[in-house]
């Protein structure tokens, strides 16, 4: 029997078998596009008032360490942004579980998230205590972003196949824009109405646009037979899944450390307020803008080339010019700038990533394996970064060595990732677009060569042929 023909047969494979290619009617009439570019605005609009938001949280922790509010020391103010974001990722599982059901669905899980996500704020606008804040805008924020995040984020490339990655780029570009907007807007709002009447504009804003975006964002779950498998730990038998986690994990600390800090170390080195949150919001423009481009290059370049090179650009911007040139407001900016369009590339490339490495159908389960994993490095990325800081002009330097040396690692990762890509489809003898239809599978079939028992020499051969991966010119 032909994988075609048992594609016919079976188009909603089970987590424990091997989905084929699928040929049915819907798949055929499909065309890309159309209503998905619905979709990816309304991704955009919703990553702006989730991530966006949360990256406002680097204008409040500044706030934090410059009045002392809630009483508590640096690190406890680090573990409000830290948790949110772990809160968020450790509620992959569910949200994956809620959006692949019958009752509740993507749309229905956007919603309560956005519910989430206004509670945390209105009780943060009341909070005397910091352990009040860390409930409020820590798990309850982080909470409403995860449910949102994760059930969105597999979406958009269900639309596409040529421009998934442009797809990915732009929807998740709105966490740039939404960083830029709520920078500028939340110390606006800080410094002239209070800081708890900021909390409830922010509340009001977050349920009417994230509410209204989720009765945009449909799914094609059943026409490609998605597998919303919570836990599917079988996806760690797979070495290029075991990659894939090293780039995200230390992309993600080097991210976090970043972000956070960038508008409190423009204060450090003697800027104002509104100076450092003037940076800040750049910092988040060329996120936006950034994501968009790197969108582009990876549809055209390749977007395991593109994912390497950002990341270990970023690294070396982090080790030259965010030590030797960012002392004043100008070299701030420059900064700002340059790292802001490259700093979040594993936001902007995760799904298509994701999609070569295990996929298209399964990734609502890996991509939910994948926040689990990163739980536990953002919640005290962060915390990491303020306690490497030291008091005086130069007290970033053992933060800004830890960032650059993280995206470099991460770098390697991704290379490896490359190299690894290049070898499975040499393996295959199909081209990448070829593979990336027929490769439906559930991540965890082995390559073809491990079909057999392998001698030590086609070990031998087989680790030659990774290592030609690393520098083969190709659209990977």
């Amino acid at each position: 029997m032909s994988e075609m023909q048992r594609g016919n047969k079976e188009s909603h494979p089970s987590p424990d078998e091997t989905p084929t290619q699928t040929n049915s009617p819907t798949e055929k009439e499909f065309k890309e596009g159309g209503f998905g570019w619905v979709v990816v605005f309304a991704v955009f609009l919703l990553n702006a008032h989730t991530w966006g938001l949360n990256s406002s949280y680097s204008v409040f922790l500044a706030y934090y360490l410059q009045t002392g509010a809630f009483g508590a020391s640096p690190l406890e103010y680090a573990f409000v942004g830290g948790l949110s974001i772990s809160i968020a990722l450790l509620a992959s599982p569910l949200a994956t579980a809620l959006a692949g059901s019958k009752r509740c669905g993507t749309q229905g899980t956007i919603f309560l998230g956005a519910v989430f996500e206004t509670i945390g704020f209105v009780g943060s606008s009341f909070a005397t205590e910091l352990w009040q804040l860390l409930l409020s805008q820590g798990v309850s924020f982080g909470l409403g972003m995860g449910l949102c995040f994760v059930a969105s984020a597999s979406v958009p490339p269900q639309w596409f196949t040529k421009r998934r990655s442009l797809s990915s780029a732009i929807a998740a570009s709105g966490s740039g824009f939404g960083g830029l907007a709520y920078s500028l807007a939340s110390n606006a709002m800080i410094s002239r109405l209070g800081l708890p009447w900021a909390f409830r504009i922010l509340a009001i804003i977050c349920i009417v646009v994230n509410g209204t975006a989720s009765f945009f964002i449909r799914d094609r779950n059943d026409a490609i037979g998605s597998v919303h498998v919570a836990f599917n730990w079988k996806l760690f038998k797979r070495p290029s899944f075991l990659l894939f986690q090293g780039w995200l994990v230390l992309s993600l600390i080097g991210y976090v450390i970043l972000v956070f800090s960038i508008v409190a170390y423009c204060q450090a080195v003697g800027l104002t307020a509104s100076e450092a949150s003037l940076a800040g919001a750049l910092f988040n423009l060329a996120q936006g803008l950034g994501r968009i481009t790197i969108g582009l290059l990876s549809d055209k370049v390749g977007r395991l080339n593109i994912a390497s090179f950002s990341t270990m650009y970023c690294g070396l911007l982090c080790l030259f010019v965010w030590i030797f040139g960012a002392r004043n407001i100008a070299g701030c900016i420059v900064f700002a700038l340059l790292s802001g369009s490259v700093a979040g590339s594993m936001w902007a490339t995760v799904a298509p990533i994701c999609a070569e490495v295990v996929g298209l159908a399964l990734i609502p389960s890996a991509l939910s394996m994948s926040w689990l994993v990163l739980v536990l490095p953002a919640t005290f990325a962060e915390v990491i970064g303020l306690s490497l800081r030291e008091p005086g002009t130069w007290g970033y330097l053992h933060v800004q060595l830890l960032a650059g040396f993280l995206y470099i690692g991460a770098s390697i990762f991704c290379w490896f990732l490359r190299a690894w890509k290049v070898w499975e489809l040499r393996v295959a003898h199909l081209t990448k677009e070829r593979r990336e239809l027929a490769i439906r599978d559930n991540g965890v079939v082995p390559p073809l060569e491990l079909e057999r028992q392998p001698s030590h020499a086609s070990t031998v051969r087989k680790g030659l042929s990774i290592l030609k991966g690393f520098w083969a010119v190709e659209r990977v």
